[in-house]
């Protein structure tokens, strides 16, 4: 509760399918046991027809909330406060990655779960995308459950790692777990470690 739990692994190691199976929005045998009435709010990776997207931001919100004062605080939540009135298809791709996650903050979720939230955005987003979950993660006491497979993110952001590759490899916290062994495991390839000194 409140941790930042990554999910790591290379491509088509089922992270996705792990999180859907949270979810439940795809068929599995065992059991998923989440706390009684928990809210959980879910930000896909990617939806490619943006560009096409004929509504703006405020309209976009107004297909599940309509409440206008609840739109205007979680958009301002996420520093977009100035687009209600953008049309979603003229947004950059972090800018929509950040109305994804105000749509998922809608209903005062307990938890979130993000998919590969930097995908297709570039390195100046990827810092921002970052910095706001850190943010809403400290200032809400967000549970965050995030799929990446970038190990950079899980050393400065992640509080717990669960590795996995179609099957589960180790899970810890990230300095404790992340050994070049267990990389080596998760990956396939021989992993090196190089120290940046600042």
């Amino acid at each position: 509760e409140g941790e930042i739990v990554t999910i790591l692994g290379p491509n088509g190691a089922g992270k996705t399918t792990l999180l859907k199976t949270l979810l439940g929005m795809i068929p599995y045998k065992g059991k998923i046991r989440w706390k009684k009435g928990i809210k959980k709010g879910y930000v896909p990776q990617r939806l490619p027809f943006i560009k096409d997207f004929p509504l703006t931001v405020k309209e976009f919100f107004r297909l599940k909330e309509n409440s206008e004062e609840k739109i205007k605080k979680v958009v301002k939540a996420v520093g977009l406060e100035k687009f209600l009135d953008r049309r979603i298809g003229n947004l950059s791709s972090g800018e929509f990655q950040r109305i994804l996650i105000a749509w998922a903050l809608l209903k005062n979720p307990e938890v979130l779960l993000f998919d590969e939230p930097i995908a297709g955005i570039d390195i100046r987003g990827e810092e921002t995308i970052y910095s706001l979950l850190l943010k809403l993660n400290k200032k809400r006491k967000l549970t965050v459950l995030l799929v990446t497979h970038d190990l950079s993110v899980v050393f400065r952001f992640s509080s717990y790692v669960i590795c996995l590759n179609r099957q589960p490899v180790c899970q810890g916290k990230p300095k404790k777990v992340l050994t070049p062994e267990a990389l080596q495991k998760l990956y396939g390839t021989e992993i090196k470690f190089y120290s940046h000194r600042s």
